[in-house]
């Protein structure tokens, strides 16, 4: 079987979404339901995404583990993994990771983009790295099931995480910044430490980062897989592509700003340019992974190491955790 997987989206969710993410034959997803949400907040999304559920049962289910992504490809379905951006639900209660994971959390990062309780995200200007509760949380994650995610956390953070963790870790939405150098995208010594780890990297598709931003093409994006192939081992890659279609840009105001701030921050290399960019046409929802399988198999991957990146990878990630 060569599964599709799209290892983060955080879309306005719809039917029409749902429909799109079928039509690209995506077999997983990992959704993202929080970003800067308490416990009490979260328990109210998930009451929302018990909805969606019920509402479009022909196309997606919730995922808990891999047997759901094999199920998922057998029945033509989307399983719907589900994962927090911040780790704001667990606010400071350790017993907490084990709830969330009985509500569906399998992805947790430490920290969005700033310092948390956790560990340091990647626009603080001193990286502290995980901290004494941080070191607990993680010791939890791995004992009850919820991967490590250190895609918006900053370099020695993330190389603390990956030393502490006793299971692999995953980056699931970023870029390597050899390629393009944001704030959130990822040096080639992390990256080797990553891999060698036995964790895994989600390449993101969402603009800011991506080199020439909207205008990056697809030839650009393949051929830095290539180069990001020869840092890290290619098993150890896949697609995170950060989609966030029908958001209003209200939400990445809220997205950047939380409730810590009420100044307009808009980050992520996109000072002064509020809102969400425009998706590349090659990739303006799930169904541009067809454009990305060309591109990939043309630049001169094989059919099996293709179908790993588009999915193949990440499943073997969720079956060995």
């Amino acid at each position: 079987m060569n599964f599709k997987i799209d290892n983060l989206q955080y879309c306005n969710w719809s039917r029409k979404i749902f429909e799109y993410n079928r039509s690209a034959g995506l077999d997983a997803v990992h959704v993202t339901i929080v970003y800067h949400e308490d416990y009490d907040e979260l328990l109210a999304e998930i009451k929302k995404w018990d909805t969606l559920f019920s509402e479009n049962l022909d196309l997606i289910f919730p995922g808990k583990g891999f047997k759901d992504i094999e199920k998922a490809y057998t029945e033509k379905k989307t399983a719907i993994f589900f994962g927090f951006q911040n780790c704001s639900p667990i606010e400071d209660d350790i017993n907490l990771v084990e709830k969330v994971h009985n509500l569906g959390c399998r992805f947790m990062q430490l920290t969005y983009n700033n310092q948390s309780l956790l560990a340091t995200g990647c626009y603080e200007k001193i990286d502290s790295g995980v901290t004494n509760f941080g070191r607990e949380v993680i010791r939890e994650m791995n004992r009850v099931g919820i991967v490590i995610d250190m895609s918006h956390s900053a370099e020695k953070s993330t190389f603390d995480a990956i030393e502490l963790s006793e299971k692999p870790i995953a980056i699931t939405h970023a870029n390597p910044t050899f390629w393009h150098a944001a704030k959130r995208n990822k040096s080639n010594d992390l990256l080797k430490a990553l891999s060698e780890s036995g964790g895994m990297l989600g390449l993101s598709l969402y603009p800011h980062h991506l080199r020439d931003n909207t205008n990056c093409t697809v030839e650009s994006f393949c051929e830095m897989v290539a180069k990001t192939a020869e840092i890290m081992d290619l098993k150890n890659i896949g697609i995170g592509s950060d989609l966030c279609l029908d958001q209003p840009d209200t939400i990445v105001e809220w997205m950047r700003n939380g409730t810590w701030s009420k100044s307009k921050n808009y980050g992520e290399g996109s000072k002064n340019k509020p809102g969400f960019p425009k998706q590349p046409e090659w990739f303006e929802d799930a169904r541009g992974f067809k454009n990305v399988e060309n591109g990939l198999k043309k630049i001169g991957f094989s059919d099996s190491e293709t179908h790993g990146i588009l999915g193949n990878n990440w499943y073997n990630f969720y079956k060995s955790i």
